[in-house]
């Protein structure tokens, strides 16, 4: 019979023998920038295979927003299809995002019979334009009945097609949109492609007003942060709790955990470096600009981050890192853990979300050097903290999950206050502007360090905060709130429309101002934005976002604080919010009805898997290994007593009364997840965060304790002390 505690032991001596695989690449012999989009279907490639009447009219699709003329969709699958072929692909793949957040792919060869006991490959345009996955097992949240299985698939020509490797072949994977038989959408891109239609259209009425006749399509960027843990697979797999649930439902804090500061931006370990190395290997292949790497915060936290682009194909690249990531990391024998919060008692990961908007020519939210004359600049960051401040509930709802309430609401990095950081120079400015006496720019001066060799060094023109959910950034916002997990298409989704609400608005009042001379133009402009910052100016805090006094404050300024999911959620059910989804054609009622009875199922489903996990791992590995430590006790205890010796009777104690509380909150964990309603609803949710949540806390709380009285050799779980520092 295996021993308590083998299997962690098992673990940590795997660890010891550990040995890197050999490695398949070598950045010395090929350099980053001669693979980089190596497996992308390109624009480099698109015109060099394709005619050139179907090249042109792709880019005036992809640059310009014109439809597709779907007649050319035959010879870009052809050369699609013979491109992926000379790269060993058997296969296409249409990739899509379904409402799990997760990427969903359905593959089909390019082989078919010819009648004659042969094959061809083959692959038409109506193949490249539309697929048919089964729809009835996706979330639906109720557009669709189990028994309605039809869903399509439809090409998205703005982001381009790659070749996904294996090591026995390879993939032709093609980014689509997914929908249901009824046409209604059933994934995160098809709302972030109509939310960033309508943003262009709201845009290029304000860049009208300013006298841009031809300015290009006006694109969102992202840029999106992310943060990972890295531990070794053994370890992961003998911890239940990660194996299904992502996180850790138990362990207690390690004796040194982040206090030092000293894992933040350090040496990154040469095992984890070859794993990151190899990570961008790939992703350079696919054309994912990956710029930055570093150690975050948390033991075994790290963190890579791409230069922003389009918003729709940031959104595909996000998904591509988050997979690279954790089949990377298998080769080094690691798990690569993207929950919020995998480890309590340390900081959690998160998803910062840098947003932008741009023209061909010029990046909208670029102050300049002289902000406050820069009129068209102010409209339009204006325009961005008028919708955050209107629709900030909206922001939090749309990144609620059960994951990330841990890190999210009053206890991590940012609060659930959705809040705007400007910083001292752009403060000023709009401060001035509510108060009607916009005259000048606060200037950002040099830094001096005090080494006679340094020149003066140019500082920026304001300090960051690192606490504020959304802050402007140089010339960008960071929305920092979205967890790690996540897609960021639901948040691009929700700040595309609400800034393109905002931006209607604005150029409403502008178009029906007097403008036949710049100065009642300059006139009118001032007034709108005077407006705007005044309604707008409760949202702006450049303080410390997690202080108890910014709580009390955002309370009397009439700012939504909500804490967790449950309460975020119904956000998605207003009347208002629904109507403006669909003004703006990005969702209709119906769409945003289901999302937000999917993910209030999501959270449901996930917290029920955590509650039974907690009872089963409770039950069968930490309450034996107790209770074996128990007769450990008792048998030392009565040996000692009959040599006169009581030295065990006060350890013997303490233990007796832990595994006492244990079963007691065992049996009362159990109670209420057999009392757990049917159904999925808010009620549900309710019940899960008011029942089950606090039973399943106090069942760590005192298996926790357990942890640092059992001893070492009978404790069954890996812990944090081991998962978080053996490299």
């Amino acid at each position: 019979m295996r021993e308590i505690g083998g299997t962690r032991q098992a673990a940590v001596s795997a660890i010891v023998k550990y040995r890197p695989p050999e490695r398949p690449f070598n950045f010395l012999e090929k350099p980053a920038k001669e693979i980089f989009g190596t497996n992308v279907f390109s624009d480099e490639v698109m015109r060099e295979r394709l005619p050139k009447p179907v090249y042109q009219a792709l880019r005036r699709t992809i640059e310009g927003g014109e439809p597709l003329d779907i007649k050319l969709a035959d010879a870009v699958a052809v050369a699609m299809r013979d491109w992926a072929i000379e790269r060993g692909a058997t296969h296409y793949a249409h990739v899509f995002f379904p409402l799990t957040g997760q990427t969903a792919e359905k593959h089909d060869s390019f082989l078919e019979p010819d009648g004659r006991g042969g094959v061809l490959a083959e692959f038409s345009g109506k193949q490249l334009i539309r697929g048919e996955p089964d729809a009835s097992s996706f979330p639906s949240g109720g557009l669709r009945a189990t028994f309605e299985a039809r869903g399509y698939t439809t090409w998205d020509v703005t982001s381009p097609a790659y070749i996904l490797e294996n090591p026995n072949g390879t993939t032709l994977c093609i980014p689509t949109l997914f929908s249901s038989w009824t046409g209604e959408a059933l994934d995160k891109k098809t709302p972030l492609l109509r939310s960033i239609q309508a943003l262009n259209q709201q845009a290029q009425r304000i860049l009208a007003l300013f006298g841009h006749r031809s300015p290009g399509l006006v694109q969102a960027t992202a840029g999106p942060e992310q943060e990972y843990f890295l531990i070794d697979r053994n370890f992961f797999f003998a911890r239940p709790d990660l194996l299904n649930a992502g996180r850790t439902l138990f362990g207690a804090r390690p004796p040194k955990g982040q206090e030092l500061q000293d894992q933040y931006f350090g040496a990154i370990p040469d095992r984890v470096l070859a794993c990151m190395l190899e990570t961008e290997h790939e992703l350079f292949k696919l054309g994912v600009p990956v710029k930055t790497r570093h150690n975050e915060v948390a033991p075994a936290q790290y963190e890579i981050a791409p230069v922003y682009e389009n918003a729709n194909v940031a959104a595909d690249h996000q998904h591509l890192v988050m997979l690279q990531l954790q089949r990377v990391a298998q080769k080094y024998g690691m798990a690569c853990l993207l929950h919020e919060k995998p480890f309590a008692g340390i900081n959690g990961s998160g998803k910062h979300l840098n947003w932008s908007l741009a023209t061909p020519a010029q990046n909208l939210l670029d102050p300049g050097t002289t902000p406050h004359e820069n009129a068209q600049f102010l409209v339009f960051c204006a325009a961005v903290i008028r919708a955050v401040h209107r629709h900030g509930d909206l922001l939090r709802a749309v990144v609620a999950s059960a994951g990330n309430d841990h890190r999210l609401g009053a206890h991590e990095a940012p609060p659930a206050i959705i809040s705007v950081f400007l910083g001292q120079q752009l403060t000023d400015i709009f401060e001035q502007i509510r108060r009607g006496t916009l005259r000048r720019t606060r200037r950002p001066g040099f830094l001096n360090v005090g080494v006679d060799l340094l020149p003066p060094l140019p500082k920026d023109a304001g300090d960051r905060n690192r606490t504020s959910p959304f802050a402007f950034t140089g010339n960008k916002f960071e929305f920092r709130a979205v967890g790690a997990s996540q897609s960021v298409a639901g948040a691009l989704t929700a700040l595309n429309t609400i800034v393109a609400e905002s931006l209607d608005y604005i150029a409403t009042r502008l178009e029906a101002a007097p403008k036949d001379t710049p100065v009642r133009f300059s006139a009118a402009v001032q007034r709108v934005l005077q407006e705007v910052m005044r309604e707008s100016a409760p949202v702006i805090f450049n303080g410390d976002n997690y202080s108890t006094e910014w709580h009390r404050e955002a309370v009397r300024r009439g700012l939504p604080n909500l804490q967790n999911t449950v309460d975020a959620l119904p956000v998605l059910a207003q009347p208002e919010v629904a109507e403006m989804f669909e003004r703006y054609g990005v969702l209709s009622r119906r769409e945003l009805q289901s999302r937000y009875e999917a993910y209030v199922e999501r959270y449901v489903q996930d917290v029920q898997i955590e509650a039974r996990l907690t009872w089963r791992i409770a039950k069968t590995q930490i309450f034996p290994a107790a209770v074996a430590y128990e007769h450990r006790l008792a048998s030392t205890s009565l040996a000692l007593k009959s040599l006169g010796m009581e030295h065990c009777t006060t350890v013997l104690e303490e233990s007796s009364g832990l595994l006492a509380r244990f079963q007691k909150t065992l049996v009362e964990l159990e109670r209420r997840i057999g009392a757990t309603p049917t159904g999925a609803d808010i009620g549900a949710a309710r019940y899960a965060r008011d029942t089950l949540l606090p039973a399943m806390g106090e069942v760590r709380r005192i298996a926790d304790a357990l942890e640092c009285v059992v001893a070492d050799d009978l404790w069954p779980l890996p812990t944090y002390q081991e998962m978080l520092f053996i490299k």
